[in-house]
């Protein structure tokens, strides 16, 4: 997102827990694309929240699980904004080669490109 769009829209990461570093397949498969994700820690909705983000202050949450579709619906329950669900396939355990894999992670990859590029339009220059 920050990639296509760069100061466009303030974007933040989190997920429903954090309790492992970025995929070493997601990280190599955005470097394919110049994406740099190996200093990228994940963190969860209660982290954000700790470190003084403020949810109802988002305009948008995109969750590309159902488990995290849940969690962003019950955080912001009295808050006004829109929480759109993308499902994506997960690529963890898909796959018996390494190509393979790279293969299953390419693929959710470009499905977020893809939905970003429909509901954002083109990258800003």
């Amino acid at each position: 997102m920050k990639q296509m769009y760069g100061q466009r829209a303030y974007v933040q990461s989190a997920g429903v827990r954090n309790d492992m570093e970025i995929d070493g397949f997601s990280v190599a498969v955005c470097q394919e694309l110049g994406i740099e994700l190996s200093r990228h820690r994940s963190r969860s909705f209660d982290e954000m929240q700790d470190w003084g983000d403020d949810l109802s202050q988002f305009d948008l949450i995109i969750a590309l699980s159902p488990a995290s579709q849940r969690m962003a619906l019950e955080l912001t329950r009295f808050h006004h904004l829109d929480i759109e669900y993308w499902p994506i396939l997960d690529p963890t355990g898909l796959g018996e080669t390494r190509d393979a894999k790279l293969a299953a992670y390419r693929q959710a990859r470009d499905q977020i490109r893809t939905r970003m590029l429909d509901r954002f339009g083109p990258p800003t220059a």
